[in-house]
């Protein structure tokens, strides 16, 4: 593999920023943005009928939203444009805090300040929130964006699991990519998120305890054959999950157990990088547009790495080219989703457009 090179510089807020890259980052640090004027310290409250917790972070209500892309927070600070959070002329792939967090390794303070009044359990919302910037290139993607490019972001996603599953507080990290104003992205340059939990996330619960149980994912592997896979080499398969929930849902994991990219081999980095950029560059061929998806990875929680096997959902938002996968009152209120296709059309449709 190429070589790996990690800088950490401190913002003058105190905020933490990586630079990584394959070469080393140099630069000198330009201008940056001014602090803001608080101190975020957001809280969770217990929801008693769903038995779970909803985050309250109010200061998100005014983080940037739709800027003109000279305004972009996310590209480089340029010496003719206004000072970004990344204070340098150029950068691979850039991790910072999030100015505006859901989650703070720093929030405090007891129920009797939350919500004293309800007598419902109540809590600091601790945790972690990063940005993870794959590109100084405003209008790239996972797609587009180089093998080398794509090997290097596998191998941050490593590094950001170890040095936040070394947090004390930290019991389950989750990156992800929201692409699309049709999944409410509002800052379109090439990025994604990375949450450091203190607690175990409903869903990821769920997973834990089927994991637990057996090996659920490579059991369904087996049981499915090849019917549903998209592609596949020695190390990763790309493939349509039977009980598919979104349409052109697909899954991405390794032929070999791993809790998570931080035990993968190269060949393994490289294969799942490649995987990364085929699956995006054919949704994008499905309706010859930019196709709008969630991407969730999905590791190990603390103390979970000899059950749970990692994976890679994509949950994409179009049906058809004109028409959007809404989440409406069936799947929000019983939780129970509706779909016009069957896993074994979505399989056949994307093995159609792989093959060619």
């Amino acid at each position: 593999m190429p070589p790996f090179h990690k800088r950490q510089e401190c913002k003058a807020d105190g905020r933490q920023l990586l630079i990584y890259g394959t070469q080393a980052h140099t630069q000198p640090l330009k201008k940056a943005p001014p602090p803001l004027p608080f101190q975020p310290n957001p809280h969770l409250r217990w929801h008693p009928f769903r038995q779970e917790w909803v985050c309250y972070a109010a200061h998100r209500q005014d983080r940037t939203f739709k800027p003109p892309v000279a305004y972009c927070p996310f590209c480089p600070t340029r010496e003719d444009r206004f000072p970004t959070e990344i204070p340098f002329d150029d950068f691979e792939v850039a991790v910072f805090e999030n100015r505006f967090p859901a989650f703070h390794l720093q929030a405090q303070g007891g129920p009797e300040l939350f919500a004293p009044e309800l007598l419902i359990p109540s809590a600091p919302a601790i945790g972690q929130c990063e940005v993870m910037v794959y590109s100084a290139g405003h209008t790239d993607s996972l797609g587009s964006l180089p093998q080398l490019r794509r090997e290097l972001i596998v191998r941050v996603w490593a590094d950001r699991y170890r040095d936040l599953l070394a947090l004390e507080p930290i019991q389950f990290v989750m990156p992800f990519e929201n692409r699309g104003e049709a999944v409410g992205v509002t800052l379109p340059h090439p990025h994604g998120q990375i949450y450091g939990f203190s607690y175990i996330p409903p869903v990821v619960e769920k997973m834990q305890q089927a994991f637990r149980e057996k090996p659920v994912l490579q059991d369904l592997r087996q049981m499915m054959g090849e019917q549903y896979d998209i592609f596949t080499d020695e190390a990763v398969v790309a493939f349509v999950p039977p009980f598919q929930r979104y349409p052109y849902e697909v899954w991405l994991t390794t032929q070999a157990f791993h809790p998570g990219p931080w035990t993968f081999s190269d060949q393994e980095t490289r294969s799942l990088a490649a995987a990364l950029g085929k699956i995006i560059r054919l949704y994008d061929r499905l309706f010859d547009q930019p196709f709008p998806y969630i991407m969730l990875l999905y590791a190990a929680p603390k103390g979970e790495a000899q059950h749970f096997q990692f994976h890679i959902q994509f949950l994409p938002f179009l049906r058809t080219a004109d028409k959007l996968k809404y989440v409406a009152g069936c799947e929000t209120g019983a939780g129970t989703f509706l779909s016009v296709m069957t896993p074994e059309e979505t399989a056949a449709r994307l093995r159609h457009i792989e093959s060619f």
